[in-house]
């Protein structure tokens, strides 16, 4: 009997056991899976996301080609307004604007012949455009940008009267010309005076500025010299210039030499005595006085 009850109290313990285990696996069985139908939804809506974003093909970018540069178009003349062989008062003009670029030399005449031809096509070439000696459009336009009207005394060869000053008895001078070493330039006698201590030692004729390009009035100094200067904006000849305000200097004026007051510069001080000239520049130092004004 005992061993019955012993084996009956084994069966119960064990069963007791088994149900216990089977009860806890019971309990968690449905967290297990309720996590698991998470991970799942879960890993179906990343795969939405993710799903469109996938290329379906590689996509490959291609280096953009190096800019070629274009060539600039050649220049080719314009239709010819003037030429070899024309005759009339438009060519006369055209003369005399070339002579006050320094350009024409001589007298002006109604005919266009070989001197014209070989002004033009120097003043075309200085500017890069096509020579052709020629006057087409585009040669015509800067031509008179470069040059003003010209006068009746210039259309017909009129020698000007040369103006002649006294350094003794002529104009006064500035008292600012009075002191150190001064290039003392009066407008109203038309005249350069080289002063050192208030002594006058040299009296120049000078011509000036005009039609919009004046001479600048006041108290400078020169800052620079050039014995064989040329122009990089009217590619013209300043011979012996001393530069005294921005691009204005005092300089040999072959133009002046030849047409006298006439003409006028693009703010210049032109002086026509070429020997006179050479020697001033000689004796000019770099910080000497100029004074422009009006006596």
């Amino acid at each position: 009997m005992k061993t019955s009850r012993a084996a009956a109290a084994t069966a119960m313990l064990l069963a007791v056991t088994a149900l216990a285990g089977c009860g806890s696996s019971d309990d968690d069985a449905p967290a297990l899976r309720t996590a698991a139908a998470q991970k799942q939804t879960t890993e179906r809506k990343l795969d939405q996301i993710v799903r469109p974003m996938r290329l379906e093909r590689p996509v490959v970018i291609k280096s953009l080609p190096e800019p070629v540069e274009e060539p600039e178009p050649e220049l080719v003349p314009g239709p010819t307004l003037y030429g070899p062989g024309d005759e009339g008062p438009e060519v006369r003009k055209i003369q005399a604007r070339l002579r006050q670029i320094e350009w024409f030399y001589g007298d002006v005449t109604d005919f266009y012949g070989d001197q014209t031809e070989e002004a033009v096509a120097g003043f075309q070439e200085k500017r890069g455009f096509p020579v052709t000696g020629a006057v087409d459009q585009r040669t015509l336009d800067r031509l008179v940008e470069m040059s003003y009207e010209p006068t009746a005394d210039e259309l017909n060869n009129v020698e000007p009267e040369p103006v002649v000053v006294d350094a003794a008895d002529g104009a006064p001078l500035d008292p600012r010309c009075l002191t150190g070493r001064v290039l003392c330039v009066d407008k109203s006698s038309s005249s350069l005076r080289w002063v050192v201590d208030g002594e006058v030692q040299m009296s120049l004729d000078a011509r000036f500025g005009g039609n919009g390009y004046f001479t600048r009035e006041g108290q400078f100094s020169v800052f620079s010299k050039s014995r064989d200067h040329v122009s990089s904006l009217y590619e013209t000849s300043m011979p012996f210039a001393m530069f005294f305000s921005g691009g204005q200097a005092v300089h040999y004026s072959p133009d002046f030499a030849a047409t006298g007051y006439n003409g006028a510069s693009h703010g210049c001080v032109n002086i026509r005595d070429y020997d006179a000239i050479a020697s001033l520049y000689d004796q000019v130092q770099i910080g000497d006085g100029v004074v422009v004004y009006w006596s």
